[in-house]
């Protein structure tokens, strides 16, 4: 039964794995959100729901996950990327320059990880640190671009 426990959390980790392609695994996960987001015409209640699932289901994916591989948030597992831009849009006009904006922002803070989002990282441990992170990149980006609308 563990076995299989680790099995399905390594298919929800890796998002049916895409993290074992060999190059930008963070940056492909992101763009499955894109594509996600696109195609099926996700609302901001519709992107609520899957945020909240998503990041339950990703906390404990991913921390059984991290387990298994042996290595603090392993490149492989890429559902907090996923998840953490379904957050940089939610509650932004689903349009093609939001989208990409929120895209391109998402990967800058994620990849960057300035204050506050690298001391998240490092405080906490586990699923929830691996989620946390990319899920504060997404509020950040998100804050940056509901800003922008407002201007």
């Amino acid at each position: 039964m563990r076995n299989i426990y680790v099995s399905v959390s390594r298919i929800i980790a890796t998002l049916f794995f895409i993290g074992y392609i060999p190059f930008a695994p963070g940056t492909l996960g992101s763009l499955f959100g894109v594509l996600a987001v696109w195609l099926f015409k996700l609302d901001s209640r519709q992107l609520v729901i899957i945020i909240f699932t998503g990041f339950i289901v990703g906390v404990l994916a991913s921390h059984s996950a991290e387990k298994s591989y042996g290595k603090k948030d392993c490149s492989f597992i890429v559902i907090d990327e996923f998840i953490g831009y379904f957050v940089s849009v939610v509650f932004l006009p689903l349009t093609p320059g939001y989208i990409v904006s929120a895209f391109f922002l998402f990967r800058f803070f994620d990849i960057l990880k300035p204050p506050p989002i690298r001391q998240i990282e490092n405080v906490v441990n586990g699923g929830m640190g691996i989620m946390l992170d990319d899920v504060l990149a997404g509020m950040v980006s998100n804050l940056i671009l509901q800003v922008w609308r407002v201007l």
